[in-house]
């Protein structure tokens, strides 16, 4: 044998003992438990997924179920609990492993009919097939990407607590390198990855903000914010403002479809860069709405915005329609950040604009006579729900109350949501309560409303959710980490897949993807409310005179053509 074939095969030889120290190092627990975690994501949930998204949550639903099984056999040792024999051990091991596998070949068998249960509720074409090689690899690679992350921390806390052991008791110097390595590992992602990622998105998001599109000119009203006569520049209104205010129907679409003479829909919007303050921005709104006459209309509607500064042309369309024009709305934007980013950066800082503009607007609402002055309702999606929500205290308007709200796909930590929806008749399903006698709160959703006990009356506030049963941003619940969803029990909701099942854990990972993916689903579905859904709850807060069944069906076919 010659020296390069000796030397090639004490390579290879090497990297064999390397290889199978590798595979040794991991936990059999924890691999047994990751493989069953690994078959519950492939599961339904509440939106559809493609074959990468799903390999992520795979690989993050493996490494889960490993950790769990990690942590479950240190603590057996640690509590000396006696071991299996090797036999044993060997024997219980061999046969859990095939179990397992057997598990996830199966779960991979079914996971394309699992994924078209929901595309086939969606009106989605149907996937062909689940990809199992690709979700294998991508999972495969998550699962060793955090599994380096992790044995990348176990090293820095034995570093450090081995050097503290010169100095102090061990078991003191294990919780504070246990403390040190938290602390640091903290301080990276904290201050590399979301500070600078977060700074990049911020910069992202304020020019995109700051776009003005070369199809959208000034408009020409002077009733209209960012005209030349409206003190609120053009450019400060920020893209959202600009596509508010320019967008939606006049006048005269609103006369073509009602037959007769209409009015032409007031909209005022106040963009961040308008003024430095919160508290100067909503007096220039409340300026703006003296200047246009829209404490002179039936209806005034303080609109949140989303985090970005976005209105649901959905939400605002439809209601002109059913006033024919004899509206006003006004919104003040308070980031220019996508929702989630805006909750993560500034939680507080929406529901203090909302606040302030509902104050001013209210306290001179209020000044003039009843009689004389527009009914006021408050509207808001998503975040924008969450804040409008917070915009207001019971006991300061309940001598003067408002009219009424219409809140869409509230996010789930919304106060008044999770009150109502705690508080339900129990007959009734959680993704479509029914709370007590119906006078305060009522719930809709792409079927219409909640059918109420039988002379059920509106109370002097009239407040309706608008929510679809596979909406994540409403019904991720945290606590579905441990515990079944109380939307998942009884009969599902009309869009939701009757496979979907509750796995510990699991469940909670797949919820968390669905947000991400929120509003990726079809119009109607997910957190994506169709135009022609708003028209029941808007007619029920609101209660636009002179519509007969005949003239709403037309309305809502109109708007579902488009």
């Amino acid at each position: 044998m010659t020296a390069p074939d000796t030397d090639r095969r004490t390579v290879v030889a090497a990297l064999q003992g390397q290889l199978l120290a590798l595979v040794a190092s991991f936990c059999t627990v924890g691999l047994l438990l990751g493989t069953l975690f690994f078959a519950a994501s492939l599961t339904p949930s509440l939106l559809p997924r493609d074959y990468a998204l799903q390999g992520v949550l795979s690989g993050v639903s493996f490494a889960a179920g490993y950790g769990i099984g990690v942590f479950a056999r240190w603590l057996w040792g640690y509590l000396e609990l006696p071991s299996p024999a090797p036999r044993v051990e060997l024997i219980v091991k061999a046969v859990a492993t095939v179990l397992s596998l057997a598990t996830a070949f199966a779960f991979l068998w079914r996971a394309s009919d699992w994924q078209n249960s929901i595309h086939a509720l969606m009106g989605l074409e149907p996937v062909e097939g689940s990809r199992p090689l690709e979700v294998g690899v991508i999972a495969l690679a998550v699962f060793i990407v955090i599994v380096m992350l992790a044995r990348l921390f176990k090293l820095t806390l034995h570093i450090v607590s081995e050097w503290l052991k010169r100095y102090i008791p061990r078991r003191v110097a294990n919780v504070l390198g246990a403390a040190v390595a938290i602390l640091l590992f903290w301080s990276v992602v904290d201050g590399v990855m979301l500070r600078y990622g977060l700074r990049l998105a911020d910069s992202s998001f304020q020019r995109l903000d700051a776009l003005i599109e070369s199809d959208i000119a000034p408009p020409a009203d002077p009733l209209k914010t960012g005209s030349a006569a409206s003190p609120i520049g053009w450019e400060e209104l920020g893209r959202a403002g600009r596509l508010f205010v320019s967008t939606g129907p006049g006048a005269t679409d609103l006369a073509t479809f009602a037959g007769s003479a209409a009015l032409e829909p007031i909209r005022v919007f106040v963009g961040l860069n308008s003024a430095d303050t919160v508290e100067e921005r909503a007096t220039l709104a409340l300026e703006e709405l003296k200047r246009t006459g829209a404490f002179e209309r039936s209806a005034l509607v303080i609109v949140t915005p989303t985090g970005t500064g976005w209105i649901d042309p959905a939400a605002m369309d439809t209601l002109e329609y059913l006033h024919r024009g004899d509206v006003a709305s006004v919104a003040v934007q308070y980031s220019y950040l996508t929702s989630w980013l805006s909750l993560l950066i500034e939680p507080g800082y929406g529901a203090d604009t909302a606040r302030a503009l509902f104050n001013v607007v209210y306290d001179y609402w209020t000044s003039l006579p009843a009689d004389a002055r527009p009914e006021l309702y408050l509207h808001g999606l998503s975040l924008g729900a969450l804040n409008s929500d917070l915009s207001f205290n019971i006991f300061d308007i309940v001598g003067d109350p408002f009219q009424g709200a219409l809140w869409s796909g509230p996010p789930f930590p919304s106060v008044t949501w999770r009150a109502a929806t705690a508080g339900r008749d129990p007959q009734s399903p959680a993704w479509l309560p029914r709370f007590r006698d119906g006078s305060a709160i009522r719930f809709a959703n792409q079927n219409g409303m909640q059918q109420q006990r039988p002379g059920a009356q509106w109370g002097p506030i009239r407040i309706v959710y608008l929510q679809y049963a596979s909406d994540p941003v409403t019904f991720f619940d945290p606590a579905s980490v441990y515990r079944e969803p109380a939307w998942m029990r009884g009969p599902r909701g009309p869009d939701v897949s009757t496979e979907l099942r509750w796995y510990p854990i699991v469940t909670l990972l797949q919820l968390a993807l669905d947000m991400s993916l929120a509003t990726t689903t079809p119009m109607g579905y997910g957190h994506v409310y169709a135009p022609e859904h708003y028209i029941d709850a808007w007619m029920q807060v609101t209660a636009p005179e002179g519509w007969q069944p005949s003239e709403v069906e037309r309305l809502k076919a109109l708007f579902a053509a488009r």
